[in-house]
């Protein structure tokens, strides 16, 4: 059985699924298509050590609601609202998704998304609505002090793409947003 919580994002919900053990070890239910209502056409696994930052990713053609569920480890996932017309446009939630706790999350399209690994191996499954579209791919800053993500005080290991990455007054400004 899988529980669904509403966030305050509209269409962002948060996953609960069920562990079921027994003495061969266990076996977890990922997805159901059927209680999201959308069809994934992509799937993405990453393997990442501890205190790498990926993201925040998106895209504006061809935008990609995600799900995404950790296999092994732990993580901070991010999800800024990019929805213009949206009352949470250009918040930020996050959320600690875990290999025990067995929550995932569902992402709509008009976030942007990244995740920090908190432990030393994290092995992170996502299903996206869209394919990737490299001529269309963006960053949105994590360190932008308007989105109020509160990550460790710790080194990061972050791509250049991703240290590059504007803000959301830049990104509007620019009018990619």
């Amino acid at each position: 059985m899988v529980k669904s919580f509403k966030t305050k994002f509209k269409d962002l919900i948060i996953f609960e699924r069920k562990k079921h053990k027994d003495k061969r070890g266990h076996l977890i239910e990922i997805l159901r298509e059927n209680k999201i209502g959308k069809k994934f056409k992509f799937q993405i696994l990453s393997k990442s050590k501890k205190h790498v930052l990926r993201g925040l990713h998106f895209q504006l053609r061809k935008p990609q609601a995600k799900y995404i569920s950790v296999i092994k480890g732990k993580i901070l996932d991010i999800a800024v609202d990019l929805r213009k017309k949206s009352k949470t446009f250009g918040q930020a939630f996050s959320i600690i998704l875990t290999d025990k706790n067995c929550k995932s999350i569902f992402i709509p399209s008009g976030f942007a998304h990244g995740f920090l690994t908190l432990e030393k191996e994290n092995i992170v499954y996502y299903n996206c609505t869209e394919y990737r579209s490299i001529g269309n791919e963006y960053s949105l800053s994590y360190k932008d002090p308007h989105l109020k993500i509160k990550l460790p005080k710790t080194r990061l290991i972050v791509s250049k793409k991703d240290a590059n990455a504007k803000n959301l007054k830049e990104l509007i400004k620019e009018k990619i947003i």
